[in-house]
């Protein structure tokens, strides 16, 4: 009894047909022949579920009358080597060889397959290759962070081709028809397989789907429109912009060919830590140490910020842990008008040692319940 199709590939009676065509295609690229561990036989098998399954008529004819469908043309009984769909495969004795009129070899396989599954088939027109964007890193200060700064960076890419403008075609050179697609821009190419034969359209490599050539390639660049060379390209860096962010500099990529639109320069910028200051959204976090004698009767402290020194005021009874806020001192909003705060963690320093007057005072105050 021959085996159940929907067994054959794997799937449920009630699979959509992207299952099934998914399962197929596993199924095949599993058993053929000319893999390593295919089976010919387990091939057609699969081959002849798939011819059915995959057509909505012939599904449903086989879903209603089970293993005595006749998924052929109609004509009655087919001989044993007669599979589903109406393709032959008696005269396939070496999958590898030439007997049967078809070939497996390499490419064509996966050539074959990509047809099948979506794979060219069509044809792509005229399609002018984009230039490759370039990906860098920068690192800068805390201090440029906040307050912006310009960078020069050193490119070696690929650029338009100035003798030729980007053409391709030698200077004063005229254009011709290109003899390999004659003018069509497209190549069409032929593929047999036990499936059928299968049309595949694809742009000319000589011309790029233009469907004509210059007679002449460009001495300088030989044809592509691009050259290499080393640039320098000056790249702003905003006030207030984040650790790990990206600034997209358009066109600024690698050159597209024969002058199609160049990329894009994607600068990552990295914030160096600073031992000091640390960072919270808009505004910039900082400690510092007052004395016990300042923080109990009040004074005056100075205090590192972005900006320089300054003279903070501490009120008398500061405790530890106070935090006081420097306003406007802060990260400027990147691309607006906000500016945040610095805010500075007051911590109290306790003296190690004191003097035997100075135990004596504090003694006094201890039993004050101060």
């Amino acid at each position: 009894m021959a085996a159940n199709y929907y067994d054959l590939l794997g799937v449920s009676k009630g699979a959509t047909d992207d299952e099934i065509k998914k399962a197929y295609r596993k199924m095949a690229h599993k058993y053929h022949p000319d893999k390593s561990g295919g089976d010919e036989a387990k091939f057609k098998e699969i081959n002849q579920a798939y011819q059915v399954l995959s057509d909505k008529s012939k599904r449903q004819q086989y879903d209603q009358f089970g293993q005595t469908f006749d998924g052929g043309s109609g004509s009655g009984q087919q001989s044993g080597a007669q599979g589903f769909g109406g393709f032959d495969f008696s005269g396939f004795q070496g999958f590898g060889g030439q007997e049967g009129g078809f070939e497996f070899g390499g490419d064509g396989y996966d050539d074959i397959f990509s047809n099948i599954f979506g794979g060219g088939g069509g044809s792509r027109g005229r399609r002018q290759a984009q230039g490759s964007d370039i990906h860098v890193d920068m690192e800068i200060d805390y201090f440029e962070m906040v307050k912006g700064v310009e960078k020069v960076l050193n490119l070696y890419k690929r650029v338009h081709c100035d003798r030729c403008d980007g053409s391709g075609g030698e200077p004063g050179a005229g254009q011709k028809t290109c003899p390999t697609c004659h003018g069509s821009g497209k190549i069409e190419t032929v593929r047999r397989s036990f499936f059928g034969s299968f049309s595949q359209v694809s742009e000319c490599h000589d011309c790029h789907g233009v469907g004509r050539i210059y007679e002449k390639k460009c001495s300088k660049c030989g044809g592509d429109g691009r050259v290499k060379e080393e640039q320098k390209l000056e790249i702003k860096i905003p006030a207030g912009i984040s650790d790990g962010q990206t600034i997209s500099v358009g066109g600024q990529g690698e050159a597209g060919e024969r002058g199609a639109r160049a990329g894009d320069l994607l600068v990552t910028i990295h914030v160096a830590p600073h031992k000091k200051f640390k960072r919270k959204g808009l505004d910039i976090l900082s400690m510092e140490q007052v004395p016990f004698s300042v923080a109990a009767l009040g004074g005056k402290v100075e205090i590192e910020t972005l900006g320089g020194s300054l003279i903070l005021k501490i009120p008398t009874g500061t405790q530890s842990g106070e935090i006081f806020r420097i306003k406007g001192s802060g990260v400027p909003e990147l691309g607006g008008r906000n500016v945040g705060n610095h805010l500075v963690t007051v911590t109290v320093k306790v003296p190690k040692s004191l003097s035997r007057e100075q135990k004596n005072i504090i003694e006094k105050m201890r039993d004050q319940g101060i």
